[in-house]
Parts: structure tokens; sequence; C-alpha cells
């Protein structure tokens, strides 16, 4: 945010250093989020910016001081990827998810044992260390508090047809996750469609992302898109908006929720 009021005021990176009478290389780091920034440098900023709304301004006083504290997510640092740990930030900070899913039910809508035969799945090696997959699924647990939080997280998941029809750990497992997804759906904040297989749109998706926006309008949007290795995230404006029509394709092409919801019933019966 401060690298786009920098951009947005016509200053170098060199001038704001200069301002704050530090290193080029401290605002670089402050920046890139590898350094924190003090109450008074960044007012000193925000001065230099020409930044007046107060509303942002409070905002990004709030961001940078919880900025030095550690999330809860620290605490299981010893079995998170920095890429998984990296995505949980931004999570947690967000006011919107947009989440397409082509093979999975989405991670914040996951039962415990569902996820708990995802994680074996897609990590064979480790499928028997029971202390390392008990502790995924706290993760994936404890990530869901961004229901619970004042200004709840508004999700809206786009989920595949044929993940429906998987039998991810077993029928038991997934007639639980489907029935999951019916009371999901009853809340307010969450809104979930389905893809039918025979939208043509699903030619056009090479894999899962999902785009998270903020409460602010000076913090840009970030997509990430997953791959069996890991995730790649996009915060140029063309690559959003990129991403951002093709979500919109593809909730015009997806069933709306009333039927999405009789699809997924279809789907549960059909395992009975």
């Amino acid at each position: 945010m401060l690298k786009d009021l920098r951009t947005k005021a016509g200053k170098t990176l060199a001038q704001a250093a200069n301002e704050l009478q530090c290193a080029e290389s401290k605002m670089s780091r402050v920046e890139a989020a590898q350094s924190g920034v003090r109450p008074l440098d960044l007012r000193v900023l925000l001065d230099f910016y020409g930044v007046n709304d107060e509303a942002l301004r409070a905002r990004l006083q709030e961001l940078a001081r919880y900025g030095r504290e550690r999330g809860w997510w620290s605490q299981h640092e010893d079995t998170l990827t920095p890429l998984y740990a990296d995505y949980i930030a931004l999570e947690w900070d967000a006011a919107d998810l947009y989440v397409v899913e082509t093979s999975l039910v989405p991670g914040l809508l996951q039962t415990p044992d569902y996820t708990e035969a995802v994680i074996r799945l897609h990590n064979p090696q480790r499928a028997e260390d029971v202390e390392y997959v008990q502790e995924q699924i706290k993760v994936r647990g404890q990530r869901r508090q961004v229901f619970a939080r004042s200004a709840p997280l508004r999700l809206w998941a786009i989920i595949a047809e044929s993940t429906l029809h998987h039998r991810v750990g077993g029928l038991d497992v997934m007639q639980e996750q489907l029935r999951h997804l019916l009371s999901a759906a009853q809340e307010t904040n969450i809104q979930i469609q389905v893809l039918p297989t025979n939208a043509p749109i699903n030619a056009a998706l090479y894999g899962p992302f999902g785009i998270l926006a903020f409460p602010e309008p000076a913090e840009t949007d970030v997509v990430y898109a997953d791959s069996l290795m890991s995730t790649v995230y996009y915060e140029h404006p063309d690559q959003v908006e990129f991403f951002t029509t093709l979500f919109r394709r593809l909730n015009s092409e997806a069933l709306p929720v009333e039927e999405s919801m009789a699809r997924i019933r279809a789907a549960i019966q059909k395992k009975d």
C-alpha cells in the first residue's frame, strides 16, 4: 500500500528515503513487507505523499501496529510452508474471497475428515505422520475464524460439478462434506455455485484460483493460482483484471444458487 501511495504521489524511492533520512534499502524493505514501519515514520510518509483521508490514515496506522505482531499461524511455523503462511496472512486481512475450485471443496468449507483425507492424498510421504496431519487439520480449522470476525469474510465459491462426485476419504466422508456445503450455504456471507460439467467455459480453467479483496480502496486485490508444486500470486492490475473477468464469466455460466443446492442434494442422494 505504501508503494502504491508513493507511486500515485509521483515520488521515487530515493525521495521517500530522503524524507525519512534513511537508506533506500530500508524503504525498499518496508515496501516489500520485510521490515516494519514506525508510527512516526508512517505519519511522515503519509504527509509526504499527500494522504489526507483520515480513515485511510487510521487504517494504515492500524496495519502498521498489527504488522509487528505475529499472527496465530506463527504457532505452526514448523509445519507450514512460507507460501501457505503468506496466504493465511492475506486471507486473514481480506474482506472478500472469490474462489474457483476445479477438483476439491474450498479449504474454508471443508470438514475435518475431508481435510484429513486431502492432506494424506496430497502428501503420501507424511500420511502416517499423525502429528503432522493433525496439525494441518488444526490450521485449516483455525482459518475458519475469518467467519467469526466482527466483520466476517464474505466468500463466493464456484465449485466444478465433478468435485461433488469424487469420493475423497470414502463415501461417508464425502456425504458429510456435501451436507456441510448445504449448511454453509445458508450463511448470509457465503455463496456457493456449482459449475455444471457441460458448461463450455470448463475448457478455460487451468486450475483453481482465488481473488482476495481488502477493506480499503488503496489495498489492491491479490490473485492466487494453485498448482501441484506451489502457489503463484498476481498483483499487477492487468493480471488481476484478467482473473476478475474470468470469475465473472464463470459466475454467469455457473448454476444459480438454488439450482446449485439442488445439484448438491442430488449428488448426496446418488451416493446413498
